[in-house]
């Protein structure tokens, strides 16, 4: 067993990845912190330790999950010493009220410039070159590579990373595309790319470079299809996630030289068990070293040895991932309203249409009467967390910022509808959507405006939000499609705006809604729009 490095203290400090000196020296530094520092103890003897442990720091060698969880009742934080969570149970630490905290933003311009590093070594044959010499070789004509100069660099993704990528492209006069659907036309402006759509980047660019999450949206997003409408002789780039870009059709795009050239760090498995990538010259592969350098390790470093003993003591963090415990906000309406405004964040960020520009909060009644902070931020973390790399309560407005979105918030304490109530208002372009709630006594947080439609339904689960023509038998027609399809209705509610105009139904439903049964209602005469939103 690796030794353990005990520094007798208060909070007790399980370490199971290593981190920089630097790092480990500040968190030596603290009066109350007890240091466990084990980088390479095998799981098993973690799950022996974990029981007195205050905090788990690890980066992605520990599968923080629901057993070790259990394992350590006392435990109060998770910290990651990096961006990427997916070794954490963050759903089953939040029911347990642990605070899981990471550090983004730390690694940007490492990874950054390791793209532009996987790219020049891409175009310029710079590995077989290497190899070549290697074998006391010398045959130039063999490695004749292309110029950056002039071509088109296409950035999907132009948050923390794809700016920094297109900063230094454009040092070597690229012409730079990006698509981001949920950047407004300022960020594209002030980072010097031209915005333009998803069609136009797959099909005219030199070179595309994925800088996006792993989500459900962004998961498999370039595939056979997208591959299909490319140019001959693009060159693939992927520093940012595994899973993103579909790793057999582009095996076969590299065989067959539509796609010239491909830069790989990051992978769908990691490490890769069979990696058929490795008997292609034209491929420059790296181990996911995105953080890889000394710079970013130290950042890194500094940075979870500053907030995992603040998250300890109860004090504010930077970068916290999941919810903060009720407990740690103020009583009264702005605590039982801070769910349901993240709820009304994430219906927004499903049903609208539109990349906002501007959003309007009105508190009201009650509600007008105490600091609104924290309701705004819920809102926004709700309304962003798909759309951004990272938010969190503490970044969100910065967030907000860098997608162009500028707030506005209103007091309305003549309001006499409701005691209190929360009511957000999105626009741009003359486009405008708006959704409002109220939190009775329990609590029981229940959405009440949507647009001009006025409701009340649970802030929870599965709804299927559909408009249609005010005319007999929809309510009928709809019904009759979930049940014929075996999908059970938990809660109906039905709102008008004028008689023989458009109708809302929002329905919640028990089990999981199929994309088939939301389309097939999409087809319906009469039915004007269909959304399903997951609460």
């Amino acid at each position: 067993m690796p030794k353990l490095e005990i520094i007798n203290s208060m909070y007790k400090i399980l370490v199971t990845g290593a981190i920089h000196e630097v790092g480990l020296e500040m968190l030596r530094q603290e009066k109350d912190l007890e240091v466990q520092y084990a980088p390479d103890l095998p799981l098993v003897e973690i799950l022996k330790l974990v029981a007195p442990i205050h905090c788990i720091l690890t980066r992605s060698e520990t599968p923080i999950s629901r057993e070790l969880i259990d394992k350590a009742p006392n435990l109060k934080v998770i910290a990651r010493a990096a961006v990427g969570i997916g070794n954490i149970d963050v759903g089953y630490a939040t029911e347990k009220g642990i605070l899981v905290i990471n550090t983004p933003g730390k690694n940007t311009n490492s990874a950054a410039e390791l793209t532009i590093g996987l790219l020049l070594s891409a175009v310029r044959k710079i590995i077989p070159a290497h190899s070549h010499m290697n074998e006391l070789k010398w045959d130039r004509h063999n490695f004749t590579g292309t110029e950056l100069l002039g071509k088109t660099i296409g950035i999907i993704g132009l948050g923390n990373v794809g700016h920094r990528v297109a900063r230094y492209a454009k040092a070597f006069e690229m012409q730079v595309l990006a698509y981001d659907p949920y950047i407004a036309d300022e960020v594209f402006e002030r980072h010097h790319a031209k915005k333009c759509t998803w069609e136009e980047l797959i099909s005219s660019a030199d070179v595309i470079t994925l800088h996006v999450p792993k989500t459900e949206e962004t998961t498999g997003m370039i595939g056979a299809e997208e591959f299909s409408r490319m140019k001959t002789g693009v060159v693939i780039l992927n520093s940012a996630r595994g899973g993103v870009i579909q790793e057999k059709p582009l095996l076969k795009e590299l065989q067959s030289g539509k796609v010239a050239a491909a830069g790989i760090d990051t992978w769908e498995v990691e490490p890769p068990k069979e990696n058929p990538f490795r008997q292609l010259p034209q491929v420059v592969m790296s181990p996911h070293v995105g953080a890889s350098t000394t710079e970013a390790q130290i950042r890194i470093a500094e940075s979870i040895a500053i907030q995992a003993p603040r998250a300890l003591r109860g004090e504010v963090v930077d970068y916290p991932v999941n919810m903060p415990s009720v407990q740690v906000l103020d009583s009264g309406p702005v605590s039982s309203y801070a769910s349901l405004a993240e709820k009304l964040g994430v219906f927004s960020s499903q049903f609208i249409e539109f990349t906002p520009t501007q959003l309007e909060i009105r508190f009201r009644g009650n509600l007008a009467n105490h600091d609104g902070t924290l309701l705004r931020l819920c809102f926004l973390k709700g309304l962003l967390q798909d759309k951004q790399d990272f938010v969190s309560y503490v970044n969100a407005d910065r967030q907000a910022e860098n997608a162009g979105l500028h707030i506005e918030e209103k007091n309305d304490p003549g309001f006499t509808d409701y005691e209190s109530a929360l009511k957000c208002t999105l626009s741009a372009s003359g486009r405008q959507f708006a959704i409002g709630g109220v939190v009775f006594s329990g609590p029981h947080p229940r959405i009440t405006l949507i647009n001009n439609f006025v409701c009340e339904i649970e802030a929870e689960g599965i709804i299927l939000a559909t408009t249609n023509q005010d005319r007999p038998g929809m309510v009928g027609l709809v019904g009759t499609c979930l049940g014929k399809n075996g999908v059970n209705i938990d809660q109906f509610q039905l709102a008008r705006n004028t008689r023989g105009g458009e109708a809302l139904s929002l329905i919640r439903v028990d089990d999981d809604l199929p994309e088939s049964v939301v389309e097939e209602i999409r087809q319906q005469e009469g039915i004007t729009s269909v959304c399903k939103i997951i609460l």
